[in-house]
């Protein structure tokens, strides 16, 4: 038996060496050494040894299982050594391919055109100043001079939640909320940027929402030069050209007097084009003087402080600085118009 103990040792320890990967080596351990390999069935057969054979035979076996997991584990690391240096030669990256940059977004034209007229008003020394979109009647309409009963809400018709809360149809209220806040006649110089609503057609003009940008500055001695003062610089510097600005008398119930503000028409400088409909000109916004009875609503002596209000429209100000003709693009969500921006 030791005969045939030795061969089997041999016979291991050659197939081993021969072995050429770690797939190969596993099928040699389980063949030898395995639960039915051939030192298992060895131990089996030393039932019929006399008791002198068996520690003998015993003995042998265990060095020879021994020798033969020594020259398995030596193999493997070998093994293993040699497959690795395979993947770093075939799984090698050249690093000096260009990388692939990720696709990166970018800010809406919206957004980029609100934040310029942030910047802008910043600039000039006002804060600004958000309000709720949920807005109460109060806020949007009574404090603005617009009671229950008055046919101007016609034209600001809104989203009703209940009777006397709404979708916000402009960003006064926040001038509302932000002259009650204030005690004393405080100075004020802000400008309420955000979205509003109204139950209006989704054609090339008009959206059921939209984002507009209200101005307020009350203070004592505020006179209608500086609104046009205000105006005119804060177009010229939104456009970053030198546009002509044009005043025309216009009604609305929150100021008293009113004006609709014109801009030469970016598209033709003026000289009259199918986009200003050949007068050289474009409304761009409204304004005018805080009406005396929205003061005092709010808590201010208007026989002591006045001051002035504008409204203007992000999306109309997006089309003209970058030559869009269709309000619907800046919400459709076009992939192919977005990336112009």
């Amino acid at each position: 038996m030791e005969e045939q103990i030795k061969n089997i040792q041999t016979e291991a320890i050659e197939a081993v060496k021969k072995a050429m990967s770690l797939a190969d080596l596993d099928d040699i351990r389980v063949k030898y050494l395995g639960k039915k390999g051939s030192f298992s069935a060895i131990f089996r057969s030393m039932k019929d040894l006399s008791p002198e054979e068996k520690p003998k035979v015993g003995k042998f076996v265990n060095e020879a299982r021994t020798l033969i997991e020594t020259e398995i584990q030596a193999k493997n690391e070998v093994l293993k050594e040699n497959e690795l240096q395979d993947r770093l030669e075939n799984e090698t990256i050249d690093i000096t391919l260009p990388g692939r940059a990720p696709r990166l977004g970018h800010l809406h034209p919206i957004t980029l055109t609100l934040n310029r007229i942030k910047e802008i008003f910043l600039r000039m020394g006002f804060s600004i100043e958000e309000g709720p979109e949920i807005e109460e009647d109060y806020y949007n309409f009574e404090l603005l001079n617009l009671p229950k009963d008055h046919p101007a809400r016609d034209m600001q018709d809104s989203f009703y939640i209940t009777e006397e809360i709404l979708m916000r149809t402009q960003t006064s209220p926040v001038q509302a909320r932000t002259m009650k806040a204030h005690k004393n006649n405080e100075p004020i110089r802000m400008i309420a940027p955000g979205r509003v609503y109204r139950r209006d057609d989704y054609d090339a003009t008009h959206s059921p929402m939209f984002t507009q940008v209200e101005g307020l500055v009350i203070d004592k001695g505020i006179t209608f030069a500086d609104l046009k003062g205000t105006l005119e610089l804060a177009l010229r510097e939104i456009f970053q050209k030198q546009v002509g600005v044009r005043f025309r008398p216009s009604f609305f119930p929150f100021t008293e007097p009113s004006t609709e503000v014109d801009i030469s028409c970016v598209m033709c400088g003026g000289k009259g084009c199918r986009v200003c409909k050949g007068t050289g000109y474009l409304e761009i916004l409204g304004a005018g003087m805080v009406h005396p009875r929205v003061l005092e609503m709010s808590g201010y002596n208007y026989k002591k402080v006045s001051g002035f209000a504008f409204g203007l429209g992000v999306e109309r100000i997006a089309m003209l600085s970058y030559g869009i003709d269709d309000l619907r693009l800046f919400y459709d969500n076009d992939v192919r118009f977005l990336n112009k921006f």
